[in-house]
């Protein structure tokens, strides 16, 4: 249960932190240690690596300020709403993120092949057909398979739309102030994008190993991999996010009238099942 130690300040401003700088410098040792990585440097992995790992650290740490701030009654409503903007505009954000990709992707089969294969090409790439999925006008991609709907997509959108109706379960549960029931159905949120991300991950080496499908597969396979892969990503992030909801709701944390971290991890759960459905559909059915 939340606590109510100290009356909750006008609006309460923390003192200097050392955990914005230290989360800079972390994310960009993570971003020189990828670089590295992508450009065959022997020493990008681990210093990529050991960025993840330290961002990890700071967010740790950093978050756990903010929930002891929380817990010991200096958030009001002033704060609340606060972190409801930063949260909405984190969120839409991400939506412009999902939209450059998906732009890019409208860009390369709506515009680009057709433009490729129109008259005036037929003379340099006479051989080119503007089907999605093409080794490229040039011939220098191997040869591969596209992926279909059927059957690890099609269980994945069954296993996330199931996800969302069980965090609105747990959100109506606690709203109503019955934790244990809260918790159950947290806890299926959290297994059910455990077991999401498994079969992607299955469905990712089923794609290198059987379909010769790679991220240098032409524009059909960077933007596969691209656009998959950043979902798997933030489907991460929500089962941890909603993990430590849960963490925290076991040790007592949250009021129906005061819990706007499980909010805040369900509008980015529920932005992450909406993003796959566009996925769904235009990746995998198109």
């Amino acid at each position: 249960m939340s606590s109510t130690k100290a009356a909750a300040p006008y609006y309460f401003v923390p003192g200097p932190s050392t955990w914005p700088i230290a989360a800079g410098i972390s994310l960009l040792v993570t971003m020189i240690g990828a670089s590295g990585w992508v450009n065959d440097a022997s020493w990008g992995p681990a210093t990529n690596i050991a960025g993840i790992l330290a961002t990890l650290v700071v967010l740790y740490f950093w978050f756990g300020d903010a929930i002891k701030e929380s817990e010991s009654g200096l958030y009001s409503k002033r704060i609340d709403n606060s972190y409801r903007w930063s949260m909405s505009w984190f969120i839409f954000s991400e939506v412009m993120f999902f939209a450059a990709f998906f732009g890019a992707l409208f860009y390369a089969r709506a515009v680009s092949m057709p433009w490729l294969a129109d008259l005036d090409h037929k003379i340099i790439w006479p051989d080119f057909a503007a089907h999605w999925g093409s080794t490229g006008p040039a011939g220098t991609i191997e040869s591969f398979t596209t992926m279909g709907p059927f059957p690890i997509p099609t269980i994945n959108t069954a296993l996330l739309l199931s996800s969302g109706v069980t965090l609105t379960i747990s959100h109506h549960a606690l709203l109503a102030g019955k934790r244990g029931k809260t918790a159950f159905w947290l806890a299926a949120t959290v297994l059910l994008g455990a077991i999401f991300m498994s079969f992607q991950v299955y469905e990712y080496m089923h794609a290198y190993s059987e379909l010769n499908l790679k991220l240098t597969s032409g524009i059909y396979g960077s933007t596969f991999f691209m656009l998959t892969g950043f979902h798997g990503f933030h489907v991460t992030v929500g089962a941890i996010m909603l993990a430590v909801v849960l963490y925290r709701l076991m040790k007592g944390h949250f009021t129906p009238e005061h819990h706007f971290a499980f909010e805040g991890a369900a509008w980015y759960w529920h932005f992450v099942d909406v993003v796959w459905l566009g996925l769904y559909v235009i990746v995998y059915w198109l």
